[in-house]
């Protein structure tokens, strides 16, 4: 690797832009396939390159290029994989100004003429000072239809002095025609070790000081990328004086000091509302982005995550060792669904914040929505709760296989442990202990019967939820509840196959808010009457066969086949009616003219 001649300061990804595959980093399969293939005098006529950005795509196809019309020093050599660098064809490659590495950037040359001006019209001619022509086409994914078609045929069968070096960051919008017709070769992402060996290797070479945290802190920004990675660097560089630390690059990268976002992480899923925002607050005033700290909790939550499910992932050479120990900590005291909830809310609130118009009281409320539900069970948990609860008995009353549910006392006070009579004990929430505001709560007491005296039936039951105006809820009861027995503050019904699983513990719910006291809602598997549906049609039905047998009603329907009964009032319904559109009783008036 060696910087160019150019005058003048260049960015660190020019000045040590790789010259030959023995500078490439983290590419080694490809460089042994093009090495093989040099060697036997295999070279393909077209290679498609791919990769994220800042691989090497376009300095591979610089490379390549080189190689094929290398003459070595003395002028006599032929294509090789180690290019000598100091023949004019080298040179003027490196320089980017050979008249036969013509390079094109498809990004802004689209269209069939842009192909048709710049590689067809030209293809036919040999080269001029090169033993190969080259035509190197970056971005070659944002070609149109048209010019991947008036391409396939020459790339088919092009010249023998013709080759054709593609680059792409989108292998998938590639027509198949163009890829079954080139070599392809896939750049991976360069491992965390290879890209901190790099980035230690230029520091040196440039003099510059810098810790192997700042470095490692570089390592997870830049994803991958060298490109990206060398850019930091020089940025980092720049900004230090003197030794570069971890902190000058976490004030340049806007991110938390990493134990810090480890603190947050465990605030959070301690319950610690206060000491979350206090935290969030305290990293926001030193600079650091409200979102970064999102995205670093999402991290550390991935982090997290992947090492429970493999332990060997914790051995990362950019963690240092108590961070590493933090979380393998983390990892075995944490339950998957936690993380897997804690994940989903992450991602949802990048969302919001990215659209907030204040990004930092965004960042609040998520941190207040995950510290809200550190406590609350997860949906597995929360089954395994109900199901070791005294209160559900899967006999149920009559051994008729339903189960009986207890309202809890309020809406996120949890659920009480089961004895160990039982035959099990309440799994842990979150698999964390000591959580604020979590544990078990004690067995709700049953409520005085004076207070639930004057719902003597099931009637007052039905009247009360109308009158809450709960009517999604009152047609769900009157269509599949079917009453066994009632008393005041216990309800005991057979459910019809069309009712929600639920129905016992919203029932029981929402007549605890609404009474202040507790009642006891239990299914049976027989013994229900109709439902309250059920029997307003048995009663329609019957007043409709008694209207029937009424002469009148005979005659009429004799008189006229096609006519029907659509609704029936009865003199208690009529009476109630005429008592409402009556006009009110005034007392007599004194008139002063009246004789006495």
């Amino acid at each position: 690797m060696s910087g160019t001649g150019d005058s003048g300061y260049q960015v660190l990804a020019r000045k040590y832009r790789p010259q030959t595959f023995d500078d490439l980093v983290g590419q080694a399969t490809m460089v042994r396939t093009l090495k093989n293939a040099f060697a036997a005098d295999r070279i393909a006529q077209a290679f498609i390159l791919t990769g994220i950005r800042g691989t090497g795509k376009t300095t591979t196809a610089r490379i390549i290029a080189k190689g094929m019309n290398c003459t070595g020093a003395d002028g006599t050599g032929g294509p090789t994989t180690d290019p000598c660098g100091v023949c004019e064809n080298c040179r003027a490659i490196a320089e980017g100004r050979h008249v036969d590495v013509l390079e094109m950037d498809a990004a802004s040359n689209t269209g069939i003429d842009d192909i048709r001006s710049q590689v067809l019209d030209s293809v036919a001619y040999a080269p001029g000072n090169a033993r190969y022509k080259v035509y190197i086409i970056d971005e070659v994914h944002m070609l149109s239809k048209s010019a991947f078609n008036a391409l396939l045929k020459t790339l088919e069968e092009p010249p023998a002095h013709v080759k054709f070096i593609f680059a792409t960051t989108e292998i998938r919008k590639v027509p198949v025609t163009v890829l079954s017709r080139c070599q392809r070769f896939d750049l991976r992402r360069i491992e965390p070790e290879d890209m901190a060996g790099l980035l230690r290797k230029l520091a040196n070479a440039e003099a510059g000081q810098i810790t192997d945290e700042a470095l490692a802190l570089l390592v997870r920004a830049s994803e991958g990328s060298a490109r990206d990675a060398t850019s930091l660097l020089d940025q980092a560089l720049s900004q230090g004086a003197g030794e570069t630390d971890a902190d000058t690059v976490r004030g340049m990268l806007g991110l938390a000091d990493r134990g810090r976002v480890l603190d947050l992480f465990e605030m959070i899923l301690r319950g610690d509302a206060a000491g979350a925002l206090a935290e969030v607050s305290a990293q926001y005033a030193d600079g650091a982005d409200p979102m970064a700290v999102l995205r670093d909790l999402a991290e550390v939550c991935h982090w997290v995550s992947v090492i429970k499910i493999t332990p060997e992932a914790a051995q990362d050479p950019t963690v240092p060792p108590e961070e590493r120990d933090r979380g393998l900590g983390l990892s075995k005291t944490l339950d998957m669904p936690v993380l897997a909830r804690m994940w989903q809310m992450l991602l949802k609130a990048l969302e919001e914040v990215a659209i907030a118009p204040n990004t930092m009281m965004a960042a609040e409320m998520a941190v207040i929505r995950l510290t809200h539900v550190a406590d609350l069970p997860t949906p597995g948990d929360l089954v395994r709760r109900l199901q070791a609860a005294p209160r559900l008995d899967p006999a149920g009353p009559g051994g008729g296989g339903g189960g009986q549910f207890t309202a809890p006392r309020a809406p996120g006070a949890g659920f009480a442990s089961a004895p160990a009579s039982a035959g099990g004990s309440s799994a842990p929430s979150g698999g964390r202990q000591g959580s604020a505001g979590g544990g078990p709560v004690a067995a709700l007491q049953a409520a005085p019967e004076q207070a639930l005296a004057r719902f003597t039936s099931f009637d007052q039951v039905i009247a009360l939820i109308r009158s809450h105006r709960e009517v999604p809820f009152l047609i769900e009861i009157e269509q599949t509840l079917k009453l066994a027995r009632y008393s005041p503050g216990r309800i005991e019904f057979e459910p019809t196959p069309d009712a929600a699983p639920d129905l016992a513990q919203r029932l029981g719910a929402r007549l605890q808010a609404w009474t202040g006291n507790r009642w006891a809602v239990s299914v049976v598997g027989t013994g229900g009457a109709p439902t309250l549906a059920e029997a307003k049609v048995a009663e329609a039905s019957a007043l409709e066969a008694e209207a029937l047998t009424h002469p009148m009603v005979r005659a009429v329907l004799e008189t006229f086949p096609k006519a029907r009964i659509t609704a029936i009032r009865t003199r208690t319904e009529l009476a109630a009616d005429a008592a409402q559109d009556a006009l009110p009783e005034v007392e007599d008036e004194w008139d002063p003219f009246e004789e006495d």
